[in-house]
């Protein structure tokens, strides 16, 4: 994975819904719904640690498949296993410099499919502490500490990895 070379300045702004950054990310390509949440957590995370501030107004859980917002599994579950399509985002809701960093996090995640990104997670310590004493395929709802993930997401930034 390329460095992240991105800079936001600590402005004070409301936190945006989750729906809202994955039509925004669905306004950039086509995926399915385990990618769709996969994005969205990496966009909590970085933003964490390039602003100190959350993104969004949700909380990521470590189910099996990885670290999921319920609010939006909740709204794309009926799409399962298939691809969601690529559509335009017409909100007002997202500024232009959370849009150039949404872009990012896009380009340094759009290679990966669905199944990658859920291998990556689990290789990565905010998902491994809130899954410590789970079964691999046992139901987890326990969230994923976003202190956890500030840490270990910076620690990825200064290693330069």
């Amino acid at each position: 994975m390329g460095k992240i070379i991105f800079f936001l300045t600590k402005e004070v702004r409301p936190m945006l819904k989750v729906l809202n950054v994955a039509q925004y990310f669905l306004s950039l390509g086509s995926m399915k719904h385990k990618k769709l949440q996969k994005l969205c957590y990496y966009a909590q995370s970085w933003y964490l640690v390039l602003t100190g501030k959350r993104l969004m107004d949700t909380v990521f859980e470590a189910w099996v498949h990885g670290p999921v917002s319920p609010e939006l599994y909740v709204y794309y579950r009926d799409w399962g296993g298939l691809t969601i399509p690529q559509m335009p985002y017409t909100s007002k809701k997202i500024d232009e410099k959370t849009k150039n960093f949404l872009q990012l996090i896009y380009s340094m995640y759009k290679e990966y499919s669905a199944d990658d990104l859920e291998k990556l997670t689990h290789q990565e310590q905010p998902w491994k502490e809130a899954r410590e004493g789970y079964p691999a395929d046992s139901i987890c709802r326990v969230r994923i500490k976003e202190e956890t993930m500030k840490q270990y997401y910076e620690g990825l930034l200064s290693n330069g990895k």
